[in-house]
């Protein structure tokens, strides 16, 4: 059976900085890839040093991929199915991306599975996100819409909170679309709406139109609604099903929860990105993982407080 310093979950933005950080400490590490990392959805963000120009998220991928070969490192094609622990660590099966599964034991699992975006409910348009019909970060490419018109598909405290953030810092016409949703507001939301003048369209969208590549014009309640930019604040769903099963907690909306070393309340399983609590941003993420891989190094050989030695 392989046996590893440590199993790295995910092969994002996140899982490849930690990859390549342990594979600079020396440390035997295995990147189990099930091909769906969300930064591949970003056609170009902005705020990422050092690439003034924007760059695709595909373009990250390919460059840290490139890095990580240096060291000999190269993400396997696999989905892990399967998490437990055992002593000494973890064993994880592997089911590889063209059929048949293995197992792999780890002394420290790094888990870097993101989460996925809740998908718009608009007619006749699957995976609006994926096709870049509709944005989800505007704190990576807000900047470049500023001035514009620009509608926030949400409802309820994050989808007027989106749209908030989105008219105080980029551009003072706004509206939230609820696709028929109610919006129910107390007092202090209805103060927000009115000092940042965003106008709130409840009715569901029936039709719309599409125009070089992007959403021209929504229709509902027999009126047309035209924005030059489009966001979908309607939440995340985080890919915490491995850690939850070992009894790791998480908050209130599912991110897991972490010390300042990036560890879940799982000793020895660590999680870095979208999965965790906090802001999703691809440097934030690159982050955890440098904070995770430096102490999954420094405490590799220790025995974690729930095995036999342990403290």
């Amino acid at each position: 059976m392989e046996q590893v310093d440590c199993l790295v979950i995910g092969g994002g933005p996140a899982g490849l900085t930690a990859a390549l950080y342990l594979a600079r400490f020396g440390r035997h590490v295995l990147v189990a890839d099930a091909g769906e990392p969300r930064a591949a959805w970003i056609p170009a963000s902005h705020n990422i040093p050092f690439f003034a120009g924007g760059i695709p998220g595909t373009d990250i991928l390919d460059l840290q991929r490139e890095h990580l070969a240096r060291y000999g490192i190269r993400p396997e094609m696999a989905r892990v199915t399967g998490l437990r622990r055992q002593a000494g660590g973890f064993a994880a099966v592997l089911e590889a991306a063209g059929g048949g599964d293995r197992t792999v034991e780890a002394r420290r699992v790094l888990l870097a599975t993101g989460a996925l975006d809740v998908e718009p409910d608009l007619p006749d348009l699957p995976d609006a996100v994926r096709r870049g019909l509709v944005r989800y970060c505007p704190i990576c490419d807000g900047h470049e819409s500023r001035g514009q018109r620009i509608a926030v598909i949400g409802h309820g405290a994050h989808g007027l909170g989106e749209a908030a953030f989105i008219a105080r810092t980029y551009s003072g016409d706004v509206t939230l679309l609820t696709l028929g949703r109610p919006l129910a507001l107390d007092k202090a939301q209805r103060e927000v709406v009115a000092r940042h003048r965003i106008r709130l369209v409840e009715e569901p969208v029936t039709g719309l139109d599409i125009r070089d590549g992007r959403i021209a014009a929504l229709r509902g309640g027999g009126a047309e609604h035209r924005f030059e930019v489009l966001y979908s604040a309607l939440g995340l769903h985080y890919r915490s099903e491995l850690a939850l099963g070992l009894g790791a907690e998480r908050d209130e909306s599912g991110a897991l929860l972490v010390d300042e070393h990036c560890q879940t309340t799982v000793r020895g399983l660590y999680a870095a990105g979208d999965i965790v609590r906090g802001l999703d941003q691809i440097v934030v993420g690159m982050g955890h993982a440098a904070v995770a891989a430096t102490h999954i190094h420094n405490r590799c050989e220790i025995p974690t407080e729930d095995e036999p030695g342990g403290s």
